[in-house]
């Protein structure tokens, strides 16, 4: 009886020992479980974001790998002119446009969590101006090139063929971006930054084309209205500085 009687005392001892840290193990798993689940959800995308992702990281980074594993065989001028366009395009439009500085909304309300956590908001600008400057800038000018029979003389005096097939790259895959790639982040009720290229601000900011439910609006266009014509006089300017 007495043997009985210890054993039940010593399961009960037993018991009570382990009830504690089992049962804080268990609330602190629990609050782990709880606290993080934004994260775990944040990580989670979608097969649209994941386009979005690579779309942007592999146009602002596969264009920079290029010029820097080619540097030694590539004319001065052309890194030259892709830093010129990065500081253009980062300081007249994309810096305004991410941080919303005036009259704006930040590129992080415009879109979802899950791009917010892949392309933070703090590289989200610069990943956009070295896209624009790599993939838009000198890319337009590489296919400007070959579409005039690859003649060098389009980067030494103005042509106005080749103005007008570079401005028609610009303003097309501007257009393009935003009605397949950026949509959400442009849709109506999403305001964006007044902005030094893109003068005009949210104040005067007609539609100008709609499909599909997904709109272009002027505000957008104007800096790649204004920039193409620059950039292809900086590539004349500059290679012309080179030769001489």
């Amino acid at each position: 009886m007495l043997n009985c009687c210890f054993t039940l005392d010593a399961k009960k001892i037993f018991l009570k020992t382990w009830r504690i840290p089992i049962v804080a193990s268990s609330s602190l798993w629990s609050n782990y479980i709880c606290n993080n689940s934004n994260i775990f959800l944040r990580l989670i995308m979608s097969f649209e974001e994941i386009r979005i992702v690579c779309v942007v990281y592999v146009s602002a980074l596969a264009p920079l790998i290029y010029l820097i594993y080619k540097r030694d065989s590539l004319p001065r001028y052309v890194l030259t002119l892709y830093a010129c366009i990065v500081i253009a395009c980062a300081f007249g439009w994309e810096l305004w446009f991410n941080y919303g500085w005036m009259d704006g909304d930040s590129v992080n309300i415009r879109r979802s969590a899950a791009l917010n956590t892949w392309l933070p908001q703090n590289i989200n600008w610069l990943m956009n101006s070295l896209a624009d400057a790599g993939t838009i800038g000198l890319g337009g000018l590489y296919l400007t090139w070959l579409l005039c029979n690859r003649d060098n003389a389009i980067f030494i005096t103005w042509s106005w063929r080749a103005f007008s097939i570079f401005m028609l790259w610009c303003v097309g895959q501007n257009i393009g971006v935003e009605m397949f790639l950026y949509h959400d982040q442009l849709a109506e009720g999403n305001i964006l930054s007044w902005a030094p290229l893109a003068p005009l601000g949210s104040y005067v900011n007609p539609e100008l084309i709609e499909f599909n439910g997904r709109r272009i609006m002027l505000q957008t266009q104007i800096p790649w209205l204004i920039l193409p014509p620059i950039i292809y006089y900086l590539a004349i300017f500059l290679k012309k500085r080179d030769l001489a």
